[in-house]
């Protein structure tokens, strides 16, 4: 079922807060909502009896740190403090 035109501005976005509505209004149009809340990124607080009881909200990745990352993926042969014998233009 798609939401009305009208049905849609109603539980758009206003003035930065996230938009409410009824539980019995969610359950009809569930579905939807949660296309709209993903497509659009907006989050919808849901009320039961006037109060908020639960909130859905887009599904964010969480990103991989860049620190880390490749821990475990290299493997160290050897000393690789001390030194190696080559000698380099700056001892020269």
């Amino acid at each position: 079922m798609k939401l009305t035109e009208k049905t849609e501005l109603k539980f758009s976005l206003k003035y930065g807060k996230p938009a409410t509505i009824p539980a019995g209004e969610f359950k009809t149009y569930c579905l939807e909502l949660m296309d709209q809340v993903q497509d659009r990124g907006f989050e919808i607080v849901i009320t039961k009896r006037g109060k908020p009881v639960a909130k859905l909200a887009p599904f964010e990745e969480k990103r991989q740190d860049i620190f880390g990352y490749m821990k475990g993926t290299v493997s160290i042969l050897g000393d690789i403090v001390g030194p190696t014998g080559e000698i380099w233009d700056a001892d020269a």
